[in-house]
């Protein structure tokens, strides 16, 4: 949770830097558990419309979680020595999110890159 909660509070729209595995993973993990919750209390309240596929509590939710999730997103790619800018890769039905999921699993590149020291080293940024 300590995780997510950075990703929110500290880092909420820091787009540069990089992040490891485990704060994406587990910024997606409770993402998508609070997403869910949401989600059932759409369809229990009567807020979710069959039409556009969205719940209102749900809806608000993904619109106020979007510049965080691309800010650890790109993180995360710098953290594999890509640009941010591949998330545009999930644009592209199934295959791109499937590469992007690939992309997001890798290792972190070891030492420093362009976009910062290896945060699995513990060195502080300069």
């Amino acid at each position: 949770m300590n995780w997510y909660l950075d990703a929110v509070k500290n880092k909420y729209a820091v787009f540069d830097g990089r992040a490891q595995r485990q704060e994406f993973w587990y910024f997606m993990l409770f993402y998508l558990l609070i997403y869910f919750a949401l989600s059932v209390i759409d369809q229990v309240t009567g807020a979710f419309n069959e039409q556009t596929g969205t719940g209102l509590f749900s809806g608000i939710y993904t619109l106020a979680m979007l510049i965080p999730s691309l800010a650890v997103g790109a993180r995360r790619l710098h953290d594999t020595g890509r640009s941010g800018w591949w998330q545009l890769l999930s644009l592209i039905p199934v295959l791109g999110i499937l590469v992007l999921i690939f992309f997001f699993a890798q290792d972190s590149q070891p030492g420093a890159n362009q976009y910062g020291p290896n945060p699995k080293s513990g060195q502080q940024p300069l």
